[in-house]
């Protein structure tokens, strides 16, 4: 019998990742990063911008290893990421993803893909802004992924999301940011916000931070 490529050894959950993998694509307009006069997430609903596998793949090694039980994520989206999280705390004997999404009929297709993976008891998606579904996430947070959506003017969503929970994150715990928004960069890299911080050479540029303080 051959052995899985990754990490994680359940067959059922490498089936439902690698479907969704095999279906990853991007919108013609070159999605909200580059059309700025289309970042109205509904116009999304069936793209999910996720990480990629190697990321979660690390995800998944980082929690094991930290024996995580409460971890965090925004945004959800189809729920590629939550995948990696949700086999990670139930391998390490039960906990909880929190995921936040905005799109209605993404948070329904996470939880599809979620309850086709057998893992729908460890997460809890919540509808709505990330910057109100995240105030309280009930505990200390193991883990933290940040990779949310392209804003405008101002700072960014990931910067916005990441001082509701930086309070929330126990010490030792881990942060990963996937889009390498400048305003976020410079607050985790400060040493004053209670972080350290690396820059690893995944999908062209993925933060990991631990807190310290």
């Amino acid at each position: 019998m051959s052995q899985p490529a990754g990490p994680i050894l359940d067959s059922r959950v490498n089936s439902v990742i690698a479907r969704m993998q095999a279906a990853r694509n991007y919108p013609s307009n070159g999605g909200p990063r580059r059309n700025r006069e289309a970042r109205d997430p509904n116009l999304y609903a069936e793209y999910g911008f996720s990480i990629y596998p190697e990321q979660g793949d690390l995800i998944y090694l980082l929690c094991r290893a930290q024996r995580a039980t409460r971890v965090v994520e925004f945004a959800t989206s189809l729920g590629f990421s939550t995948l990696y999280f949700a086999a990670a705390v139930r391998d390490n004997g039960g906990g909880i993803v929190i995921g936040s999404e905005l799109v209605p009929q993404k948070v329904q297709a996470a939880r599809r893909n979620l309850a086709d993976a057998g893992l729908a008891d460890y997460a809890q998606i919540r509808q709505g802004d990330a910057r109100e579904t995240l105030r309280d996430l009930g505990g200390p947070a193991d883990f933290v992924l940040i990779d949310g959506w392209p804003g405008d003017d101002g700072p960014s969503l990931a910067l916005q999301v990441m001082r509701i929970v930086a309070p929330q994150v126990r010490t030792g715990g881990l942060v990963m940011n996937d889009n390498a928004e400048d305003d976020y960069l410079e607050y985790v890299r400060n040493p004053a916000n209670g972080f350290r911080s690396l820059s690893l050479p995944l999908k062209g540029g993925t933060e990991l931070s631990v807190k310290v303080a």
